[in-house]
């Protein structure tokens, strides 16, 4: 689906040429509308240049430019996805513990009829959910209600899958006297031990262990403009160079994007997005992560408890190469 005109508010510089393209094409056709001038032979020239502009735009992006696409204010984020996906949707809500965390959501779905366990991180779309939702970074009760979410799963028999969409888990004061590292490990603990599939999708950022408290799965799959990394751009820019505004070229050296992921064996797929984006069609975006859920059900679900696990284990202790 090409980029909307409407959407320049929201545009990130390397797009510019495209909207004001495409804003040219709208002009055009309005003013044949209203004027009765035939321009058919100058319009479809520039859709096709507009077209084929796209296509060089979106098919050669840098690391950088895919990591903006990821925190695009308009991306979809987990409840979009669960509207999309799955059916009766009931969020559970609570650790039992403290309090409930709105930057995580979590409860019971059915995906083509079978009982499924959701659980993700959660963004908001301007300032004011932002606010609500902590920018998508949970807090220690988050990771708590999540762990919960999970046990509840296992304890009934149901996949799990979650959505991973944060810059990292929040680190505040308030969050570290919580215990905000030891819910991280404790989700890491108990995850690589359930013995129900987990399937996990990094929908935008995947940041640090704010993410891998949710990543722990049998499957990983990460959206083809996604990144996931140990530590965001600015932060590692941060610590190499004591200076964060070389953020895009340590996004240029980290290997965060879901193509190097992928070649370094970390992830199991990468599940393609509509041109410029996933914001750019949400259903055929969900679709595609919908039919990557369905056939890794499939093949987890044909095996044992216990054979679960022991791949689950093999799977992660093989990442990675030892000299």
């Amino acid at each position: 689906m090409p980029l909307e005109v409407n959407e320049l508010k929201n545009d990130l510089q390397f797009e510019k040429p495209i909207l004001e393209l495409r804003q040219k094409i709208d002009e055009l056709k309005k003013f044949t509308s209203e004027k009765e001038i035939d321009l058919t032979d100058e319009i479809t020239k520039l859709e096709e240049r507009a077209r084929a502009l796209e296509l060089d735009i979106y098919g050669n992006l840098s690391p950088w430019q895919k990591t903006q696409i990821a925190r695009h204010s308009m991306r979809p984020t987990t409840l979009d996805y669960i509207s999309e996906i799955f059916d009766d949707f009931i969020e559970l809500h609570g650790d039992r513990s403290f309090a409930d965390d709105p930057a995580i959501v979590g409860g019971i779905a059915f995906l083509n009829g079978r009982p499924v366990t959701v659980i993700g991180h959660q963004k908001g779309k301007d300032t004011k959910e932002n606010i609500a939702r902590n920018f998508g970074m949970p807090h220690p009760e988050g990771y708590r209600k999540a762990l919960r979410l999970m046990k509840q799963a296992e304890k009934f028999n149901r996949p799990i899958i979650c959505f991973i969409d944060t810059p990292g888990a929040y680190p505040g004061k308030a969050a570290e006297e919580r215990g905000q590292g030891e819910a991280i490990a404790k989700n890491l603990f108990e995850m690589a031990g359930f013995k129900v599939p987990i399937i996990s999708i990094v929908t935008g950022e995947g940041g640090s262990g704010g993410a891998l408290a949710l990543g722990v799965a049998d499957r990983i799959f990460m959206l083809e403009n996604s990144i996931y990394s140990v530590i965001s751009p600015e932060g590692a820019a941060a610590l190499l160079w004591k200076d964060s505004g070389l953020a895009q070229k340590a996004a240029e050296t980290m290997k965060i994007t879901a193509k190097d992921l992928y070649q370094f064996k970390i992830i199991d797929g990468i599940i393609e997005e509509p041109l410029g984006g996933a914001h750019k069609d949400l259903p055929h975006t969900a679709i595609n992560i919908k039919k990557s859920i369905e056939a890794t059900l499939v093949e987890l679900l044909a095996k044992s408890d216990g054979d679960l696990v022991k791949d689950r284990y093999t799977k992660y202790k093989d990442i990675g190469c030892y000299q």
